[in-house]
């Protein structure tokens, strides 16, 4: 063998090294899961080494990535899009071209991204917000979350342009029936659509209130990050748990310190040592889930960083930490859970959570899904939810 193909061979098998992960024998397309795995994982890196050579922030390195997937709001033959503002809140709202006699569903959508990265404007968010405009036949508002700030930032804008569009004038200029309206977000949009829907319960100057909230494996508490699937799936595909609590961190603060309390198990302090039970697991996860994992007491730290960062401990960026009372208010509710997500649990726990209140749940387990698994839009899966997750808005919008 030759010098040049031995170097070849080389490295061919670090790049093969670098792509393959073992996967669970009923994940479809292994192969192009773990191909776009790779292309997040060398962002995620790149964002890592820029920031330790103090050039960038690594969030900041990931939105600018991401800025290149963007699209403008180009109408097309099914679909007029535009881009305006509800409050102040940049939205793109998408309105089906075809004549209706009636008045429209309408369903405000909040993007997934960890509160820091994503955009409404993501190609596979436009292409998502069109395919639901023209098959559900609705009008269809895409929020736009400014990912430089912190909480409550995010969750107060996307409040502001969700009472602004629950208007009766805002609803009548887009032919909104105002007793149709539906709220629904993934992953960290989820935990925002969980958290200002609980919101709107409390709002008297709201009197549009939702019909329904689908939620696509929210993010929906940040005190125990030791659950079952954060164990299980630490380190699966597309969302670690490092990256996640990363995330968590980042809707805070910058502090780094948060982030390595949360990693040990000791942000919490003892004065709020009452919140774990609306997060217990042991309790509130179905026994197939729990599987052999044994709940262990929560460690408790000091009240400096409760203190300088309350935001964690707020059941408006922790909806897990509503109690009873106000969970029975909330309506019909939709949820996407996936069995190979870390985020798996917290979507469990509230379902039984709103179930044990008398809320109507309807939960889609996904055995083979995967965080992203919804908006991954070149896999089978994700068009296989996407047509669930249409499928129920039909018969419950």
């Amino acid at each position: 063998m030759g010098r040049k193909s031995l170097y070849l061979l080389i490295v061919g098998i670090l790049i093969a090294y670098y792509i393959y992960t073992p996967l669970p024998d009923n994940v479809e397309e292994p192969w192009r899961m773990m191909w776009i795995n790779a292309h997040l994982k060398t962002i995620q890196n790149l964002a890592t080494f820029v920031e330790l050579l103090g050039l960038h922030h690594f969030m900041d390195s990931f939105k600018v990535v991401g800025s290149f997937d963007e699209v403008p709001p180009t109408s097309d033959e099914n679909v007029t899009v535009t881009e305006t503002k509800f409050n102040n809140i940049l939205v793109r709202v998408y309105v089906p071209k075809r004549k209706s006699e009636a008045l429209r569903r309408g369903l405000f959508y909040i993007h997934g991204g960890g509160w820091c990265v994503g955009s409404a404007a993501l190609s596979g968010y436009d292409l998502l917000s069109r395919w639901t405009a023209d098959r559900l036949d609705a009008v269809v508002v895409s929020t736009k979350l400014a990912p430089k700030y912190h909480f409550p930032i995010q969750f107060e804008d996307v409040y502001n342009a969700l009472r602004w569009f629950l208007r009766k004038k805002v609803l009548a200029k887009y032919g909104v029936n105002p007793e149709r309206i539906g709220i629904s977000g993934d992953s960290a949009g989820g935990n925002l659509a969980a958290a200002v829907t609980q919101q709107l319960l409390d709002d008297p100057d709201v009197k549009i209130k939702l019909k329904i909230q689908s939620l696509i494996y929210p993010a929906l508490q940040p005190l125990d990050v030791d659950l079952p699937s954060y164990q299980e799936n630490s380190n699966f595909l597309f969302l670690s748990k490092s990256l996640m609590v990363r995330f968590w961190s980042e809707y805070f603060t910058t502090d780094r310190s948060l982030e390595k309390a949360m990693l040990s198990r000791q942000h919490v302090p003892v004065e709020s040592s009452h919140l774990f039970k609306f997060v217990n697991w042991s309790s509130l996860l179905p026994e197939r889930f729990i599987k052999g994992h044994v709940y262990n007491n929560p460690n408790y730290g000091s009240s400096e960083l409760a203190k300088k960062y309350p935001g964690f401990l707020d059941v408006r960026a922790a909806p897990l930490l509503a109690d009873d009372n106000k969970l029975r208010g909330l309506p019909l509710t939709y949820v996407i859970t996936c069995q190979y997500d870390l985020l798996r649990d917290d979507g469990l726990m509230y379902v039984t959570r709103l179930r044990n209140t008398g809320v109507q749940v309807t939960h889609n387990h996904v055995e083979d899904g995967f965080h992203g698994a919804f908006s991954f839009l070149g896999l089978k899966i994700s068009h296989r939810l996407i047509n669930q997750y249409i499928e129920w808005l039909k018969e419950n919008l």
